[in-house]
């Protein structure tokens, strides 16, 4: 059996537990929680980075990030199911990862800035810098909501996560000016039951 190292708040996590669901993968995974700022947690030996997700096949093999572990699974799976085979609509769902994934990111970082330091410490200019992408990248996804294919693809599930993840750290103020993306996410939960069943704690 594969074991999952992650948290419930992880929207990394969230992505790959969501892969394992849409998948049929479920009775193949445990999950098994990691406290990244735990020195002596096993997870820096498992991903020498201390970074959640990580995936550990039957072999012993640990595989991160996310992507990774979503191309894997995809693989175990049969392939073609969230990893597009074509190449154009593997592109296509590869380049709307990385957005989802940018968006995280600067999401993560932002809550980091807030969490690791002073508040006389925070630089004004890095959280700007931030806000930038974020606001860049929703504006985006705005003027184009992408689709929700059946299965969702590793693109859809990283958007649907971290819309989700906006919801959770920054109380969904995303949501005021941004209606068709509402409406897309509301349709991929709907479609996606998943999305509910690892709602952040």
């Amino acid at each position: 059996m594969m074991i999952l190292r992650s948290s419930p708040s992880s929207p990394f996590g969230r992505k790959v537990r969501i892969a394992i669901a849409v998948l049929g993968l479920d009775n193949d995974v445990k999950v098994e929680p990691a406290d990244t700022t735990d020195v002596n947690d096993s997870v820096r030996k498992q991903n020498p980075l201390g970074k959640i997700p990580v995936l550990i096949a039957e072999d012993g093999t640990a595989y991160y990030d996310s992507r990774v572990i979503l191309d894997y699974l995809d693989d175990r799976a049969g392939g073609g199911k969230i990893v597009p085979r074509d190449a154009k609509a593997r592109l296509a769902a590869l380049r709307l990862q990385a957005l989802g994934d940018g968006l995280l990111d600067a999401s993560i970082l932002t809550v980091y800035e807030g969490r690791w330091r002073k508040s006389e410490s925070h630089e004004p200019k890095w959280l700007e810098h931030q806000a930038g992408k974020v606001a860049r990248a929703l504006a985006a996804l705005e003027a184009a909501p992408p689709a929700v294919d059946a299965p969702p693809n590793v693109g859809q599930i990283t958007i649907a996560c971290a819309l989700g993840y906006r919801d959770f750290r920054f109380n969904g103020s995303w949501r005021a000016g941004h209606p068709k993306l509402v409406a897309w996410l509301d349709s991929f939960a709907a479609k996606v039951p998943a999305f509910g069943a690892t709602k952040p704690a």
